[in-house]
């Protein structure tokens, strides 16, 4: 089961027509959750594209400028972050965040896949064997593209960072929905391919040594190293042998270390929350990781809904909307006031090829003014149904999701103008999720 949101409140029973809200569902307050300092990791984890890099820096700003040191650690190439916080680039060192308000502190980095691996290979073997790690060609692939490897080496370095306890809280930016998955296996997959039966009958002859190893290798070896080599060539197979020759000593730390940090992860001081759009897919996407993080034993502690819609018209339906932008576009259909029934259905204009508003207008009257504004009236009448169906679609999706999942907190943020750029951008979306509900006007 998810754990229960830190001060999570009620949803309020008023229902504001002109703001439509999740009744069913708990509004997640995430002011004590980063102000508690026994939580130390904060893990933002959904689809693509819903805004998860600008929710964990949001986040990241807000716990900063309420006095904890932040360290907003992002695994998506995209270089938003960077670019909201002022800072010209990211690489694999924390780097501090100028401008923040508060006693807090905020610093942010974006992974490195292939220098991670590298100072673990540095961290777990002398100088001369991590030289020979590092110039081997199978490493240099396995570290910049295995699958897998980027995740893992996300774990790597959250567990680095977690254990140097320079850091109050560490938000955790992943990677879209699927290879956010891998962020939970990856760490299981590797140590599987580290520790399975290739690798083992690989290192064996080093490890039996002498005659024995010897005798190995020219015996068993011989036959499975042919066929190796007939499938991946002959000096990949080598490097293959060279490198898992060198690494042998650092096998077991990466199973060690993995486990470690999944352990982390399910510990009370961690926190996942899902991001989503009030869509379908996303949500169907957000329901996939509650029941994952629940089935993995992880401290779910809410949904954060981003890209909310609303109005400050809330009252006029689409129904109503449309209905009078009928009427005004199309106005014989309803009766005229002032007499313009009468000159629509005299003698004089009916069936001449002037419409009656140009002969209202060859006699000085105001009607192009009036079926101007008529126009534009209309548009904007079909502009709000628009807006008002799309609101309906909205709360359907939100509603199938909170009747699935009552026990998820949720966090509402308002869909924006623009796309954010800076601080001040950032400190008011960690406004409005302090606020759980957009504040539509």
């Amino acid at each position: 089961m998810s754990a229960d949101p830190a001060g999570a409140q009620d949803a309020a029973p008023h229902q504001d027509a002109a703001r439509p809200r999740l009744s069913p569902a708990r509004v997640l307050d995430v002011d004590p959750l980063l102000d508690d300092p026994r939580t130390r990791i904060v893990v933002c984890c959904g689809a693509g594209g819903v805004g998860k890099t600008t929710t964990a820096a949001a986040l990241g700003l807000r716990a900063a400028e309420r006095g904890r040191k932040v360290v907003v650690l992002t695994i998506d190439p995209a270089k938003r972050l960077a670019q909201s916080m002022g800072i010209d680039s990211l690489d694999n060192v924390p780097r501090r965040v100028k401008g923040t308000e508060g006693d807090g502190e905020l610093h942010a980095m974006m992974l490195d896949m292939k220098r991670t691996f590298d100072e673990v290979v540095e961290a777990h073997a002398d100088r001369e064997r991590a030289a020979a790690i590092l110039a081997n060609p199978f490493y240099q692939s396995l570290s910049a593209g295995f699958a897998g490897t980027q995740e893992y080496m996300a774990m790597e370095k959250l567990g680095q960072l977690r254990a140097k306890d320079e850091w109050d809280l560490i938000v955790v930016d992943t990677p879209p929905s699927r290879s956010a998955l891998d962020f939970l296996d990856a760490p299981k997959r590797l140590g599987s391919f580290l520790d399975g039966r290739l690798i083992r009958l690989l290192t064996a002859p080093a490890k039996l040594g002498g005659r024995a190893g010897m005798a190995f290798l020219n015996v068993g070896m011989s036959m499975m190293t042919g066929t190796l080599g007939k499938l991946l060539g002959g000096q990949l197979l080598k490097d293959v042998q060279t490198f898992v020759a060198a690494m042998d000593t650092t096998f077991g730390g990466f199973r060690t270390r993995a486990d470690a940090t999944y352990k982390l992860l399910q510990a009370p001081g961690t926190a996942f929350l899902v991001v989503a759009a009030p869509e379908r897919d996303a949500l169907r996407e957000a329901a996939y990781f509650v029941q994952r993080l629940a089935a993995e034993d992880m401290p779910l502690m809410g949904l954060v809904l981003n890209r909310v819609h609303g109005s400050g018209a809330g009252g006029l339906s689409a129904e109503r909307a449309l209905a009078a932008a009928e009427n005004l576009e199309d106005p014989r259909i309803v009766d005229q006031g002032d007499g313009k029934a009468g000159l629509r259905n005299s003698p004089d204009t009916y069936g001449s090829s002037r419409t009656p508003d140009a002969a209202a207008s060859e006699e000085g009257s105001p009607a192009d003014t009036e079926r101007s504004v008529d126009r534009l009236t209309a548009g904007l009448l079909r502009l709000h149904a628009d807006r008002m169906q799309l609101l309906s679609r909205e709360q359907r999706t939100r509603d199938r999701f909170t009747a699935r999942h009552p026990e998820v907190a949720v966090a509402e943020v308002p869909a924006l103008p623009g796309d954010v750029h800076d601080l001040v951008g950032l400190r008011d979306i960690g406004d409005r999720l302090a606020a759980g509900r957009p504040d539509h006007t």
